[in-house]
């Protein structure tokens, strides 16, 4: 009989992360929380992060929010991600970036595209995880 981490005799991709490596995915969803969703506008469902205050200073706002993209694409790479997903993301930083930067309506696209977390996601659905797998519970 076939573990929890097999699936017809092929190891998961789940199971080829180390503690190390779940880590640094859990650094990386908490980076993305704190980019795209760390503040609510009280009343209601609205979400937005850091990368929606920083886009309100022009050009750097939107530099810094690519930026951390970047580095959380890099990390993505490190860990093995095919190059389709990983061109997926860049996509989504490059969208938002291009899109954030037009004056407050990029600001007000920022508050809806959360292209961190979309691409934590990505990264999750590619190991078989979800953010519960991140936060151990």
């Amino acid at each position: 009989m076939a573990g929890a981490d097999t699936f017809e005799g092929r190891t998961s991709r789940r199971a080829m992360l180390d503690a190390q490596a779940m880590r640094r995915l859990a650094r990386l969803a908490r980076v993305a929380r704190l980019m795209d969703t760390a503040l609510r506008i009280p009343g209601t469902r609205i979400r937005f992060g850091a990368d929606s205050v920083l886009g309100l200073v022009p050009g750097l706002g939107d530099a810094a929010g690519a930026l951390v993209g970047l580095a959380t694409l890099n990390e993505a790479r490190k860990l093995g991600l095919p190059g389709d997903k990983q061109m997926q993301m860049l996509g989504n930083i490059a969208t938002d970036a291009v899109f954030g930067s037009v004056p407050v309506l990029g600001d007000l696209f920022d508050v809806y595209f959360k292209s961190h977390r979309r691409n934590i996601q990505i990264i999750l659905d590619h190991f078989e995880l979800t953010h519960e797998d991140l936060s151990g519970r």
